[in-house]
């Protein structure tokens, strides 16, 4: 084994074990995982992710990836015309009805 496999395995060993009390909360549990817009567009994030989620998998907790696409709805509305804002965290078209219930 070489130096740097043996460092990037105790590095792993070292990040598995700070995140084993979380594993043991989250087992067998259903966890949302957001994929952002602005990570779709990196192949090498895309692969560290499904990565990671697989790894979830294994160690017992079942993720579901919800994404976002923020950059490409703002695209989108951009070609058509769709001017929009955000409240609290949520996209708003202008002038397009009234804003969202917070209840």
């Amino acid at each position: 084994m070489t130096d740097v496999a043996e460092e990037a395995g105790w590095a792993t060993a070292k990040t598995l074990a700070e995140a084993l009390p979380y594993i043991q909360i989250y087992d067998r549990e259903t966890v949302v995982i957001k994929y952002g817009g602005h990570a779709m567009g990196q192949e090498d994030v895309a692969k560290v992710f499904a990565a990671d989620a697989v790894l979830l998998k294994l160690l017992g907790v079942h993720p579901v990836v919800v994404h976002g696409g923020g950059p490409q709805i703002s695209r989108m509305l951009d070609k058509a015309g769709v001017k929009s804002t955000f409240v609290d965290g949520l996209r708003v078209p202008v002038g397009q009805g009234r804003a969202p219930d917070h209840r």
